[in-house]
């Protein structure tokens, strides 16, 4: 028996996700895993503090379908089934771990910056997913290119 049969990778639909989908299809088929592609958008009203006077459902939905569209084109690229496409809005670290959760998930994996100090006590989402998570956690180092 593998030791994973359900993984999670979280991304933020960056350039530099494929660094991370790419070593998360790695570790499905080492495993003979289910993969699961999940994306959180952020509601709007974080970036403003909640203090915007006026409806920003317009522009949520927007970007709700943008990230639907793209991670549909990653699920393309790496062979994930649409059932296994997810994009949630709420807080990364809050969703990720219900998801986990709901799903059975053994394994989740996200991308991480190897941020220090300051950034590091600020937060990542790398850092909130693993301190919350009741699976396994892999943190992918996303490598500069330059």
């Amino acid at each position: 028996m593998s030791a994973y049969s359900n993984i999670m990778v979280a991304i933020d639909l960056t350039e530099e996700a494929p660094q991370v989908l790419e070593k998360a299809k790695a570790m499905s088929q080492a495993h003979g895993a289910a993969l699961t592609l999940v994306h959180v958008v952020e509601p709007v009203g974080y970036a403003y503090g909640g203090d915007i006077p006026m409806d920003l459902t317009e522009l949520q939905d927007q970007l709700d379908q943008a990230a639907r569209e793209q991670l549909a084109k990653y699920g393309d690229q790496y062979g994930v089934s649409k059932e296994n496409q997810i994009v949630t809005v709420g807080r990364p670290e809050s969703e990720i771990h219900r998801l986990a959760e709901e799903r059975s998930t053994d394994l989740v994996i996200v991308g991480s910056h190897g941020r220090k100090g300051f950034q590091l006590l600020l937060g990542s989402t790398a850092n909130g997913v693993l301190h919350g998570t009741v699976c396994d956690v892999l943190a992918v180092r996303i490598k500069d290119r330059g």
